[in-house]
């Protein structure tokens, strides 16, 4: 029998996937704001990844340090705008992530909306920033694993 790993134990990629799998469980349940929290998570952690590639793998700083700016930065648009950005300056990523960040603002925007005022959202809001997600995580991931596919579902948007 296949035993779940602990969701602490998991990689980004992993938990990704499996955020992925339930924004589309939620969907199909019509639960319009809690697939919109999910996908706002996902792509988070889409963040996080990069992060981790750029200043652990690349540039061989500590675990511990990445960690302290990933909690510092507080959120997508944070770790956008404090991080991703900074880190990719002048290069041809950095142009990518400033396509991708009218797509991050909205999707922080409407989880925001749900989070801190407690709004309910409407199906069209949540097939909006599901496509959305879509879209930068594939962009986000794929610039380190080109063979990167979030799981096709389905539940019908």
């Amino acid at each position: 029998m296949k035993t779940k790993k602990d969701y602490s134990e998991r990689t980004d990629i992993e938990k990704i996937q499996s955020n992925w799998t339930k924004i589309n469980g939620l969907f199909s349940r019509e639960e319009w704001s809690s697939a919109i929290l999910r996908a706002s998570t996902a792509v988070e952690i889409s963040a996080n990844y990069v992060v981790r590639q750029e200043l652990e793998l690349k540039r061989n700083l500590e675990p511990e340090f990445v960690n302290h700016l990933l909690k510092w930065a507080n959120g997508v648009q944070g770790k956008f705008d404090k991080l991703l950005v900074p880190i990719f300056k002048g290069s041809e990523f950095q142009k990518e992530l400033k396509k991708l960040n009218k797509k991050v603002r909205d999707i922080n925007k409407e989880r925001n909306l749900i989070a801190h005022s407690g709004q309910f959202k409407k199906k069209s809001t949540a097939k909006r920033i599901i496509e959305e997600s879509e879209i930068v995580i594939n962009t986000l991931i794929k610039k380190y694993d080109n063979d990167f596919k979030l799981k096709k579902q389905n539940g019908k948007r």
